[in-house]
């Protein structure tokens, strides 16, 4: 098995994005997650609408990350996102997320998303996703 495949996305701090102190507010860190999970699936060609399309959504029922160092207002970021399991039912993304201006880790973290198909019911993970996760994994 080689190492997980990353992929790195660009992101700049908006003043919304910020506290009072002018430094990201912490539950903001979870949506730049987002960003990456669905910039990793468009990288491997499976967009998340087309699997919610076929019926499947992934919420997420884990969220964990560990602040290193504060982002601030107009810092421009770099995301690394990159999926560390597959199983059935369940994966796990994992981030660390850089100022690009001294290559500084601030943020890392991870999410785990289970599989639900109609009625909210635990599904296997679509054929398709799978294998795009498990090649995304190094598998």
């Amino acid at each position: 098995m080689s190492a997980p495949s990353r992929v790195s996305h660009p992101i700049r701090v908006i003043y919304g994005d910020t506290d009072q102190m002018g430094v990201v507010y912490y539950a903001n860190y979870f949506r730049f997650f987002e960003v990456g999970r669905n910039e990793l699936c468009r990288a491997r060609e499976i967009p998340y609408r087309e699997v919610e399309a076929e019926g499947f959504i992934l919420p997420v029922v884990e969220a964990q990350a560990r602040y290193q160092e504060p982002a601030r207002y107009d810092d421009l970021l770099r995301l690394d996102t990159w999926v560390s399991s597959v199983g059935r039912v369940q994966l796990r993304f994992d981030y660390e997320l850089y100022r690009s201006a001294d290559d500084t880790l601030l943020v890392s973290g991870h999410t785990v998303h289970a599989c639900l198909g109609e009625g909210g019911r635990l599904r296997r993970l679509p054929d398709r996703l799978r294998a795009a996760l498990l090649t995304a994994r190094g598998e």
